[in-house]
């Protein structure tokens, strides 16, 4: 009769416990992976896109562009009304609003891109006040575009004597930045072909804006074309060019601040 080693026992003993854990550690990884690649493509922010790259590069005497470490601005030679701090929409670089602000910035407004850790408002939702501090003896209005509309105008309802009205850009207020007794001018400005936004909470959210509010529509204009980064996931094509929403949208914003924002009595 053979003998059984103490070896091959010792090895009989092990070999199911070491594989199994072998397969587990495959799986955990896999699973690791898995979650890594969705988190990626989850929080990989839209770029901006050729025509915004040329807008922070074009040199003009017109308008100064700069980068700080919190925002990009857009600084006209000649000042004209109240300068504008806009909160970007949720994973969307800030330099892809560069060529809605040279427009502003050549009507005489200085314009300040807010740049949100993660690209997020929701990371730096008072970040308006660090530009504020910056420029103390100059007179905002702050806004956003999208979820940065949202944030915008909880930094103006915890603040209202801080700025000079809010503007939205396919964005609504929330219960948190409730205008409606702020005593604020406000612009709401939507695509009507915007396909990202949800109708039902841009209605839930005019209960909290002020009677007064100024609605306009761009016609033809979507969600994404505010900015300059692309298409964006669930949008409508739009039916007007990008440079053409831009023009409507600087045009309406201008025609607000003049007669709403810039003619307004100071408060005492």
């Amino acid at each position: 009769m053979r003998r059984r080693t103490r070896r091959s026992y010792s090895s009989y003993g092990t070999r199911g416990p070491r594989k199994i854990w072998k397969i587990l550690l495959g799986i955990l990884i896999v699973i690791v992976l898995i979650a890594g690649w969705g988190a990626w493509k989850v929080f990989t922010p839209y770029q901006p896109d050729n025509t915004a790259t040329a807008a922070l590069a074009e040199a003009a005497d017109a308008v100064k562009v700069s980068e700080q470490e919190h925002w990009v601005g857009f600084e006209p030679a000649k000042r004209n009304g109240a300068g504008v701090i806009l909160y970007p929409g949720a994973l969307v670089k800030p330099e892809s609003y560069a060529p809605l602000a040279r427009r502003l910035a050549e009507k005489g407004h200085h314009v300040i891109i807010a740049k949100m850790p993660l690209n997020l408002a929701l990371t730096s939702p008072d970040l308006a006040g660090e530009v504020l501090k910056a420029y103390p003896k100059e007179a905002f209005v702050i806004g956003g575009h999208s979820l940065g509309g949202v944030i915008a105008a909880r930094y103006a309802a915890a603040h209202p004597d801080q700025v000079k009205g809010v503007f939205f850009l396919a964005s609504y207020p929330d219960n948190k930045g409730n205008l409606k007794d702020k005593n604020l001018p406000v612009i709401s400005l939507l695509g009507s072909d915007d396909g990202v936004i949800k109708m039902e909470s841009v209605q839930s959210g005019r209960a909290y804006l002020p009677a007064n509010t100024l609605y306009f529509t761009v016609e033809g204009g979507n969600h994404a074309q505010f900015g300059s980064y692309g298409v964006q996931k669930g949008d409508n094509p739009a039916k007007i060019s990008p440079a053409e929403q831009w023009n409507q949208t600087v045009s309406a914003l201008q025609d607000w601040m003049k007669e709403s924002v810039d003619s307004a009595p100071k408060k005492q």
